[in-house]
């Protein structure tokens, strides 16, 4: 899917790492052991990423960190990118006929931005006939990954509609969020 639009398999891999785990910095040796690539590759790729700025090189003692600038102009629409690509979106599509028939899944930004939430927020709203177990399956799978448990709902979509026009906190404080659609179009949800 990326390939057509960013030919570079090493910088797609970098990419990746580091929008996956957006807070971590990294050093050229473990990259290239992280995505498996030819350290002159990776090399070339991380002086074109913080040529552009959207890596930022720091140097700690005889090593050269890299890290994702946050500021960087285009940070937020890479963030949405990315987190479609994660292991738990990518164990999403490949389950999606398991899942359920499934009119939206949405996931708060916070999630790909490893922001905690606070305990009555969700990261991810499935909105449909969801077979619970399987979301539960993928859930898990992806809380290893993420490091932390991930907090979704499910409803089908005439509790969310009465929900929403009864003007729900919990529903609308996730609506107001930023947030990344792996099924559904966003203007339909939030309408």
């Amino acid at each position: 899917m990326l390939q057509h639009i960013i030919p570079s398999k090493a910088r797609r891999k970098i990419l990746e790492l580091f929008f996956h785990r957006p807070s971590e910095p990294f050093y050229l040796r473990r990259i290239v052991r992280e995505i498996d690539e030819e350290v002159n590759a990776v090399k070339r790729e991380l002086d074109i990423l913080a040529d552009e700025k959207l890596l930022s090189r720091e140097r700690r003692l005889n090593k050269i960190f890299y890290s994702l600038n946050k500021s960087y102009h285009l940070y937020d629409e890479f963030t949405r990118i990315f987190t479609k690509t994660t292991p738990m979106a990518a164990a999403i599509y490949k389950n999606l006929s398991n899942i359920g028939k499934m009119k939206y899944i949405a996931v708060s930004l916070k999630l790909s931005k490893n922001i905690q939430i606070k305990e009555d927020e969700i990261y991810l709203l499935f909105i449909g006939v969801v077979v619970v177990a399987e979301v539960e399956s993928i859930i898990k799978d992806a809380e290893k990954h993420f490091g932390h448990p991930i907090n979704y709902t499910v409803m089908t979509e005439d509790e969310f509609q009465f929900r929403k026009k009864n003007n729900d906190p919990f529903i609308w404080r996730f609506l107001r969020q930023p947030k990344v659609m792996l099924v559904g179009v966003e203007d339909e949800l939030v309408k």
